[in-house]
Protein backbone atom coordinates (compact mmCIF):
# COMPACT_ATOMS: atom_id res chain seq x y z
CA UNK A 1 0.00 0.00 0.00
CA UNK A 2 3.24 2.32 0.25
CA UNK A 3 3.97 2.25 -3.70
CA UNK A 4 4.18 5.36 -4.89
CA UNK A 5 1.78 6.95 -8.06
CA UNK A 6 -2.24 6.03 -8.23
CA UNK A 7 -3.32 2.58 -7.17
CA UNK A 8 -5.98 0.75 -9.11
CA UNK A 9 -8.39 -1.09 -5.40
CA UNK A 10 -10.90 -3.57 -6.99
CA UNK A 11 -14.35 -4.26 -4.54
CA UNK A 12 -16.32 -7.18 -5.13
CA UNK A 13 -19.59 -6.21 -3.65
CA UNK A 14 -21.66 -3.28 -3.07
CA UNK A 15 -22.91 -4.47 0.24
CA UNK A 16 -22.73 -2.51 3.22
CA UNK A 17 -19.15 -3.09 3.51
CA UNK A 18 -18.05 -2.73 -0.18
CA UNK A 19 -20.28 0.52 -0.23
CA UNK A 20 -19.10 2.16 2.32
CA UNK A 21 -15.68 1.58 1.37
CA UNK A 22 -16.05 3.08 -1.97
CA UNK A 23 -18.32 6.42 -0.67
CA UNK A 24 -15.43 7.23 1.70
CA UNK A 25 -12.74 6.50 -0.55
CA UNK A 26 -14.66 8.58 -3.29
CA UNK A 27 -12.79 11.13 -5.46
CA UNK A 28 -9.24 10.28 -3.61
CA UNK A 29 -6.59 11.27 -5.67
CA UNK A 30 -4.19 8.41 -4.37
CA UNK A 31 -6.65 4.96 -5.84
CA UNK A 32 -8.82 4.42 -8.74
CA UNK A 33 -11.74 1.78 -8.36
CA UNK A 34 -13.70 -0.27 -9.51
CA UNK A 35 -16.93 -2.14 -8.12
CA UNK A 36 -17.75 -5.10 -8.93
CA UNK A 37 -21.37 -6.51 -8.55
CA UNK A 38 -23.64 -9.38 -10.18
CA UNK A 39 -26.17 -7.07 -9.30
CA UNK A 40 -26.69 -3.06 -11.07
CA UNK A 41 -28.16 -2.21 -7.91
CA UNK A 42 -27.57 -1.97 -4.25
CA UNK A 43 -30.01 -3.64 -1.60
CA UNK A 44 -31.14 -2.88 1.80
CA UNK A 45 -31.37 -6.31 3.28
CA UNK A 46 -32.91 -5.64 6.34
CA UNK A 47 -35.95 -4.89 4.83
CA UNK A 48 -36.00 -7.61 2.71
CA UNK A 49 -38.28 -9.61 4.06
CA UNK A 50 -41.03 -6.54 3.63
CA UNK A 51 -40.72 -6.46 0.00
CA UNK A 52 -41.38 -10.56 0.20
CA UNK A 53 -44.47 -9.58 2.25
CA UNK A 54 -45.60 -6.92 -0.02
CA UNK A 55 -45.63 -3.95 2.62
CA UNK A 56 -42.79 -2.48 0.18
CA UNK A 57 -41.78 -2.20 -3.24
CA UNK A 58 -38.35 -3.06 -4.83
CA UNK A 59 -37.47 0.32 -5.49
CA UNK A 60 -37.94 1.17 -2.24
CA UNK A 61 -34.83 -0.35 -0.82
CA UNK A 62 -32.67 -0.95 -3.48
CA UNK A 63 -30.88 1.53 -5.98
CA UNK A 64 -28.65 1.75 -9.03
CA UNK A 65 -25.39 1.63 -9.24
CA UNK A 66 -24.65 3.95 -12.04
CA UNK A 67 -26.83 6.52 -10.49
CA UNK A 68 -25.00 6.28 -6.58
CA UNK A 69 -21.39 6.96 -8.62
CA UNK A 70 -22.19 9.56 -11.15
CA UNK A 71 -20.38 12.12 -8.95
CA UNK A 72 -17.69 9.86 -7.69
CA UNK A 73 -15.02 10.12 -10.29
CA UNK A 74 -12.45 7.79 -9.65
CA UNK A 75 -15.06 5.05 -9.59
CA UNK A 76 -15.91 2.86 -12.14
CA UNK A 77 -19.11 0.04 -12.03
CA UNK A 78 -18.74 -3.48 -13.63
CA UNK A 79 -21.52 -5.88 -13.82
CA UNK A 80 -20.00 -9.19 -13.10
CA UNK A 81 -19.50 -12.22 -10.82
CA UNK A 82 -16.20 -13.12 -9.33
CA UNK A 83 -15.45 -17.16 -10.29
CA UNK A 84 -11.44 -16.92 -9.28
CA UNK A 85 -9.04 -14.63 -7.77
CA UNK A 86 -5.16 -15.01 -8.63
CA UNK A 87 -3.18 -13.40 -5.83
CA UNK A 88 0.02 -13.97 -7.78
CA UNK A 89 -0.96 -12.18 -10.76
CA UNK A 90 -3.30 -9.41 -8.94
CA UNK A 91 -5.81 -10.56 -11.27
CA UNK A 92 -9.02 -11.69 -10.74
CA UNK A 93 -11.57 -13.86 -13.17
CA UNK A 94 -14.82 -12.76 -13.67
CA UNK A 95 -17.78 -14.52 -15.94
CA UNK A 96 -17.30 -11.88 -18.72
CA UNK A 97 -13.88 -10.26 -17.79
CA UNK A 98 -10.12 -10.44 -16.39
CA UNK A 99 -9.38 -7.13 -14.01
CA UNK A 100 -6.36 -6.45 -13.14
CA UNK A 101 -5.75 -5.07 -9.10
CA UNK A 102 -3.27 -3.43 -6.43
CA UNK A 103 -5.57 -3.88 -4.22
CA UNK A 104 -8.44 -6.48 -4.11
CA UNK A 105 -11.23 -5.85 -1.39
CA UNK A 106 -13.82 -9.11 -0.64
CA UNK A 107 -17.17 -7.54 0.50
CA UNK A 108 -18.88 -9.91 -1.50
CA UNK A 109 -21.43 -11.19 1.81
CA UNK A 110 -22.83 -14.33 2.53
CA UNK A 111 -25.47 -16.57 1.71
CA UNK A 112 -28.61 -18.76 3.36
CA UNK A 113 -27.24 -21.36 5.05
CA UNK A 114 -28.86 -24.79 4.44
CA UNK A 115 -26.24 -26.70 6.90
CA UNK A 116 -25.66 -28.64 3.87
CA UNK A 117 -29.14 -29.85 3.30
CA UNK A 118 -29.70 -30.31 -0.60
CA UNK A 119 -33.11 -31.06 0.63
CA UNK A 120 -33.87 -28.09 2.53
CA UNK A 121 -31.78 -25.66 -0.32
CA UNK A 122 -34.29 -27.50 -3.07
CA UNK A 123 -37.18 -27.30 -1.79
CA UNK A 124 -37.65 -23.86 1.12
CA UNK A 125 -38.36 -20.65 0.06
CA UNK A 126 -35.17 -18.17 0.60
CA UNK A 127 -34.98 -14.79 1.97
CA UNK A 128 -31.91 -13.47 1.18
CA UNK A 129 -31.63 -11.31 -1.70
CA UNK A 130 -34.56 -9.03 -3.61
CA UNK A 131 -34.63 -11.94 -6.27
CA UNK A 132 -35.70 -13.67 -3.08
CA UNK A 133 -38.20 -11.65 -2.18
CA UNK A 134 -40.29 -11.32 -5.12
CA UNK A 135 -40.06 -14.99 -5.32
CA UNK A 136 -41.54 -15.39 -1.83
CA UNK A 137 -44.13 -12.85 -2.64
CA UNK A 138 -45.30 -14.65 -5.46
CA UNK A 139 -45.13 -17.78 -3.93
CA UNK A 140 -47.42 -17.01 -1.06
CA UNK A 141 -49.67 -14.45 -2.90
CA UNK A 142 -50.17 -17.91 -5.66
CA UNK A 143 -51.06 -20.32 -2.51
CA UNK A 144 -53.06 -17.59 -1.16
CA UNK A 145 -55.09 -17.35 -4.71
CA UNK A 146 -54.93 -21.75 -5.17
CA UNK A 147 -56.32 -21.83 -1.36
CA UNK A 148 -59.45 -19.65 -2.64
CA UNK A 149 -60.17 -21.44 -5.84
CA UNK A 150 -59.70 -25.43 -4.33
CA UNK A 151 -62.51 -27.44 -3.42
CA UNK A 152 -59.98 -29.84 -1.49
CA UNK A 153 -60.00 -29.14 1.89
CA UNK A 154 -56.05 -31.00 2.58
CA UNK A 155 -54.67 -29.00 0.26
CA UNK A 156 -56.27 -25.73 0.86
CA UNK A 157 -54.85 -26.24 4.28
CA UNK A 158 -51.47 -26.61 3.21
CA UNK A 159 -51.74 -23.61 1.00
CA UNK A 160 -52.45 -21.62 4.12
CA UNK A 161 -50.24 -23.05 6.55
CA UNK A 162 -46.78 -20.85 6.56
CA UNK A 163 -43.72 -22.53 8.49
CA UNK A 164 -40.76 -19.84 8.68
CA UNK A 165 -37.33 -21.40 9.99
CA UNK A 166 -35.24 -19.53 12.17
CA UNK A 167 -36.26 -17.48 15.43
CA UNK A 168 -33.32 -14.94 15.14
CA UNK A 169 -33.96 -11.27 14.33
CA UNK A 170 -35.08 -12.19 10.62
CA UNK A 171 -37.25 -14.90 10.83
CA UNK A 172 -39.40 -12.98 13.70
CA UNK A 173 -39.37 -9.80 11.92
CA UNK A 174 -41.24 -11.86 8.95
CA UNK A 175 -43.06 -14.34 11.50
CA UNK A 176 -44.52 -10.41 12.56
CA UNK A 177 -45.12 -9.18 8.94
CA UNK A 178 -46.65 -12.22 7.84
CA UNK A 179 -49.02 -12.10 11.26
CA UNK A 180 -50.57 -8.60 10.57
CA UNK A 181 -51.00 -10.07 6.49
CA UNK A 182 -53.24 -12.65 8.23
CA UNK A 183 -54.75 -10.25 10.70
CA UNK A 184 -55.33 -7.24 8.94
CA UNK A 185 -55.57 -7.96 4.72
CA UNK A 186 -56.26 -11.51 3.80
CA UNK A 187 -60.06 -11.05 5.33
CA UNK A 188 -60.59 -8.35 3.33
CA UNK A 189 -58.83 -9.16 0.05
CA UNK A 190 -59.51 -13.16 0.12
CA UNK A 191 -63.33 -13.11 0.92
CA UNK A 192 -63.28 -17.07 -0.28
CA UNK A 193 -60.62 -17.28 2.76
CA UNK A 194 -63.07 -15.96 5.24
CA UNK A 195 -63.73 -19.20 7.79
CA UNK A 196 -60.36 -20.29 6.70
CA UNK A 197 -57.56 -20.97 9.29
CA UNK A 198 -54.43 -19.97 8.22
CA UNK A 199 -51.87 -21.32 10.47
CA UNK A 200 -47.76 -19.45 10.81
CA UNK A 201 -45.31 -21.00 12.40
CA UNK A 202 -41.58 -20.16 13.27
CA UNK A 203 -38.89 -22.92 14.35
CA UNK A 204 -35.45 -22.56 15.90
CA UNK A 205 -33.41 -24.45 17.77
CA UNK A 206 -32.13 -22.38 20.18
CA UNK A 207 -33.79 -22.11 23.69
CA UNK A 208 -35.57 -19.01 22.96
CA UNK A 209 -36.30 -16.32 20.20
CA UNK A 210 -33.79 -13.48 19.58
CA UNK A 211 -31.15 -16.08 21.61
CA UNK A 212 -28.50 -13.69 20.51
CA UNK A 213 -30.60 -10.44 22.33
CA UNK A 214 -31.90 -9.38 26.37
CA UNK A 215 -33.92 -11.88 28.02
CA UNK A 216 -36.09 -9.05 28.00
CA UNK A 217 -36.38 -8.74 24.38
CA UNK A 218 -37.23 -12.34 24.04
CA UNK A 219 -39.60 -12.16 26.76
CA UNK A 220 -41.13 -9.00 24.45
CA UNK A 221 -40.60 -10.44 21.14
CA UNK A 222 -42.57 -14.18 22.05
CA UNK A 223 -45.19 -12.36 23.66
CA UNK A 224 -46.15 -10.09 20.68
CA UNK A 225 -45.93 -13.07 18.24
CA UNK A 226 -48.11 -15.45 20.12
CA UNK A 227 -50.48 -11.99 20.39
CA UNK A 228 -50.68 -12.11 16.41
CA UNK A 229 -51.48 -15.53 16.34
CA UNK A 230 -47.59 -17.06 15.37
CA UNK A 231 -47.17 -21.00 16.84
CA UNK A 232 -43.79 -20.92 18.39
CA UNK A 233 -41.49 -23.91 17.62
CA UNK A 234 -38.40 -23.85 19.71
CA UNK A 235 -35.49 -26.31 20.72
CA UNK A 236 -36.17 -27.68 17.71
CA UNK A 237 -34.58 -28.06 14.09
CA UNK A 238 -36.35 -28.79 10.67
CA UNK A 239 -34.65 -31.95 9.28
CA UNK A 240 -36.31 -32.14 5.90
CA UNK A 241 -38.63 -30.36 4.22
CA UNK A 242 -40.49 -33.05 1.08
CA UNK A 243 -44.12 -33.53 -0.16
CA UNK A 244 -45.11 -30.54 1.79
CA UNK A 245 -44.22 -32.32 4.79
CA UNK A 246 -41.89 -30.25 7.27
CA UNK A 247 -40.16 -33.50 9.22
CA UNK A 248 -38.96 -31.83 12.82
CA UNK A 249 -36.34 -33.00 15.26
CA UNK A 250 -39.07 -33.48 17.96
CA UNK A 251 -40.74 -36.06 15.13
CA UNK A 252 -43.91 -34.04 14.58
CA UNK A 253 -44.53 -32.98 11.14
CA UNK A 254 -46.24 -30.00 9.42
CA UNK A 255 -47.93 -29.84 6.24
CA UNK A 256 -47.52 -26.69 4.22
CA UNK A 257 -46.69 -25.79 0.65
CA UNK A 258 -44.50 -22.99 2.20
CA UNK A 259 -41.47 -23.31 4.00
CA UNK A 260 -39.70 -19.77 4.52
CA UNK A 261 -35.85 -20.18 5.04
CA UNK A 262 -34.65 -17.86 7.42
CA UNK A 263 -31.98 -19.81 9.56
CA UNK A 264 -28.87 -18.39 9.12
CA UNK A 265 -26.11 -17.44 6.43
CA UNK A 266 -22.67 -18.77 5.47
CA UNK A 267 -19.95 -17.50 3.49
CA UNK A 268 -18.84 -18.30 -0.35
CA UNK A 269 -15.92 -20.51 -0.86
CA UNK A 270 -13.91 -19.15 -3.75
CA UNK A 271 -11.54 -20.50 -6.21
CA UNK A 272 -7.76 -18.65 -5.05
CA UNK A 273 -8.53 -18.29 -2.01
CA UNK A 274 -6.80 -21.39 0.36
CA UNK A 275 -9.11 -23.60 2.43
CA UNK A 276 -6.88 -22.83 5.30
CA UNK A 277 -7.95 -19.46 5.09
CA UNK A 278 -11.29 -20.14 5.61
CA UNK A 279 -12.83 -19.63 9.52
CA UNK A 280 -16.01 -20.71 11.03
CA UNK A 281 -18.89 -20.42 8.76
CA UNK A 282 -16.58 -20.51 5.78
CA UNK A 283 -15.66 -16.97 6.50
CA UNK A 284 -12.22 -15.14 5.40
CA UNK A 285 -10.20 -15.26 8.18
CA UNK A 286 -8.49 -11.94 8.49
CA UNK A 287 -6.02 -9.79 10.61
CA UNK A 288 -6.51 -6.53 12.42
CA UNK A 289 -6.57 -4.70 9.66
CA UNK A 290 -8.54 -6.69 7.43
CA UNK A 291 -5.79 -8.29 5.69
CA UNK A 292 -6.16 -11.89 4.18
CA UNK A 293 -2.82 -13.25 5.95
CA UNK A 294 -2.03 -15.88 3.28
CA UNK A 295 -2.74 -13.61 0.14
CA UNK A 296 -0.85 -10.52 -0.88
CA UNK A 297 -2.47 -7.29 -0.75
CA UNK A 298 -5.93 -8.57 -0.33
CA UNK A 299 -8.65 -7.62 1.93
CA UNK A 300 -11.75 -9.03 3.26
CA UNK A 301 -14.71 -6.78 5.39
CA UNK A 302 -18.30 -7.11 6.34
CA UNK A 303 -20.13 -10.76 6.13
CA UNK A 304 -17.60 -12.93 3.84
CA UNK A 305 -14.75 -12.20 6.83
CA UNK A 306 -13.95 -13.43 10.40
CA UNK A 307 -11.70 -10.73 12.54
CA UNK A 308 -10.60 -12.53 15.51
CA UNK A 309 -8.34 -9.48 16.36
CA UNK A 310 -10.73 -7.26 17.91
CA UNK A 311 -10.46 -7.86 21.47
CA UNK A 312 -13.82 -7.44 22.83
CA UNK A 313 -14.41 -9.85 20.24
CA UNK A 314 -12.48 -12.66 20.05
CA UNK A 315 -14.83 -14.47 18.19
CA UNK A 316 -15.62 -12.35 15.35
CA UNK A 317 -18.08 -9.90 15.06
CA UNK A 318 -22.07 -11.01 13.98
CA UNK A 319 -22.66 -11.02 10.73
CA UNK A 320 -25.05 -7.53 10.80
CA UNK A 321 -25.17 -4.27 8.44
CA UNK A 322 -23.45 -2.47 11.86
CA UNK A 323 -20.16 -4.13 11.71
CA UNK A 324 -19.99 -4.56 7.90
CA UNK A 325 -20.46 -0.62 7.29
CA UNK A 326 -17.51 -0.08 10.47
CA UNK A 327 -15.18 -2.35 8.80
CA UNK A 328 -15.42 -0.71 5.25
CA UNK A 329 -15.26 2.70 6.20
CA UNK A 330 -11.95 1.50 8.90
CA UNK A 331 -10.69 0.22 5.89
CA UNK A 332 -11.31 3.05 3.64
CA UNK A 333 -9.67 5.09 5.98
CA UNK A 334 -6.81 3.07 6.56
CA UNK A 335 -6.00 3.59 2.63
CA UNK A 336 -5.81 7.18 2.88
CA UNK A 337 -3.41 7.65 5.95
CA UNK A 338 -1.28 4.78 4.64
CA UNK A 339 -1.56 6.73 1.14
CA UNK A 340 0.08 10.14 3.18
CA UNK A 341 2.37 8.18 4.81
CA UNK A 342 0.88 7.26 8.17
CA UNK A 343 0.44 3.88 9.77
CA UNK A 344 -2.95 2.02 9.56
CA UNK A 345 -5.09 1.21 12.81
CA UNK A 346 -6.11 -2.02 13.67
CA UNK A 347 -9.96 -2.41 13.75
CA UNK A 348 -12.56 -1.95 16.54
CA UNK A 349 -16.27 -2.49 16.29
CA UNK A 350 -18.37 0.31 18.52
CA UNK A 351 -21.52 -1.96 19.37
CA UNK A 352 -24.82 0.25 18.98
CA UNK A 353 -26.84 -3.07 19.33
CA UNK A 354 -29.41 -5.03 18.38
CA UNK A 355 -33.11 -4.50 17.11
CA UNK A 356 -35.87 -6.33 15.65
CA UNK A 357 -39.81 -4.90 14.84
CA UNK A 358 -42.24 -7.57 15.41
CA UNK A 359 -45.45 -6.59 13.70
CA UNK A 360 -46.85 -3.34 13.00
CA UNK A 361 -46.59 -1.69 16.31
CA UNK A 362 -44.04 -2.92 18.32
CA UNK A 363 -40.10 -3.00 17.75
CA UNK A 364 -37.10 -4.56 20.39
CA UNK A 365 -34.24 -2.82 20.59
CA UNK A 366 -31.28 -3.99 23.30
CA UNK A 367 -28.32 -0.85 23.30
CA UNK A 368 -25.24 -0.86 24.22
CA UNK A 369 -24.54 2.52 25.65
CA UNK A 370 -26.50 3.07 27.59
CA UNK A 371 -26.87 -0.63 28.51
CA UNK A 372 -30.67 -1.32 28.19
CA UNK A 373 -33.62 -2.54 26.46
CA UNK A 374 -36.13 -0.48 24.58
CA UNK A 375 -39.42 -2.16 24.18
CA UNK A 376 -42.83 -1.40 22.45
CA UNK A 377 -43.70 1.58 20.34
CA UNK A 378 -40.22 3.86 21.44
CA UNK A 379 -38.63 0.90 20.69
CA UNK A 380 -40.21 1.17 16.91
CA UNK A 381 -39.53 4.92 16.58
CA UNK A 382 -35.61 4.31 17.11
CA UNK A 383 -35.74 1.26 14.82
CA UNK A 384 -37.40 3.41 12.38
CA UNK A 385 -35.21 6.22 12.72
CA UNK A 386 -32.36 3.82 12.14
CA UNK A 387 -33.01 1.76 8.81
CA UNK A 388 -34.56 5.11 7.50
CA UNK A 389 -31.47 6.89 8.01
CA UNK A 390 -29.98 3.75 6.76
CA UNK A 391 -30.93 3.73 3.56
CA UNK A 392 -28.52 4.39 0.53
CA UNK A 393 -30.41 7.71 -0.93
CA UNK A 394 -32.75 10.36 -0.15
CA UNK A 395 -35.68 8.81 -2.53
CA UNK A 396 -35.10 5.67 -0.94
CA UNK A 397 -35.79 7.39 2.12
CA UNK A 398 -38.82 9.57 1.27
CA UNK A 399 -40.34 6.62 -0.55
CA UNK A 400 -39.92 4.06 2.06
CA UNK A 401 -41.21 6.42 4.65
CA UNK A 402 -44.47 6.82 2.89
CA UNK A 403 -45.62 3.66 2.21
CA UNK A 404 -44.69 3.17 6.07
CA UNK A 405 -46.62 5.75 6.77
CA UNK A 406 -49.72 4.65 4.94
CA UNK A 407 -49.25 1.15 5.91
CA UNK A 408 -49.14 2.19 9.40
CA UNK A 409 -52.59 4.27 9.52
CA UNK A 410 -54.59 2.67 6.94
CA UNK A 411 -53.57 -1.58 7.80
CA UNK A 412 -52.84 -2.01 4.13
CA UNK A 413 -50.70 -1.71 0.76
CA UNK A 414 -51.33 -1.93 -2.74
CA UNK A 415 -48.15 -3.81 -3.26
CA UNK A 416 -49.52 -7.46 -3.43
CA UNK A 417 -49.16 -8.41 -7.08
CA UNK A 418 -47.51 -11.19 -8.55
CA UNK A 419 -45.25 -10.47 -11.27
CA UNK A 420 -44.37 -13.36 -13.47
CA UNK A 421 -41.21 -13.73 -15.61
CA UNK A 422 -40.43 -16.25 -18.08
CA UNK A 423 -43.77 -17.21 -18.37
CA UNK A 424 -45.34 -18.40 -22.00
CA UNK A 425 -48.56 -17.10 -22.45
CA UNK A 426 -50.99 -19.74 -22.96
CA UNK A 427 -54.15 -18.98 -24.91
Amino acid sequence: MDSPGIKHIVVIGGGFSGLNFIKTLANNKHYTITLVDKNNYNQFTPLVYQVATGFLEPSNISYPFRKFLRKRKNIRFHLGELKKISATEHKIYLNNATLEYDYLVLAFGSISNFFGNDILKRNTIPMKTLTDALGMRNTLLQSLEEACNTTDETLRRKLLTIVVAGGGPTGVEVSGMLGEMRKNIIQKDYPELKNATVDIYVVDGAKALLSQMSKQAQLDATKTLEKLGIKIITNTFINSYENDEVKLSSGNIIQTKNLIWAAGVTGNIIEGIPVSAYGRGKRIMVDEYNRVAQLDDVYAVGDNCLLTGDTKFPEGHAQLAQPAIQQGTHLAKNFKAIAKGKAPQPFAYHDKGVMAIIGKNRAVVDLEKPKMHVGGFPALLIWLFIHIASLIAFDNRLKTLYNWIIGYFTKDQSLRMVIKTNDKVQS
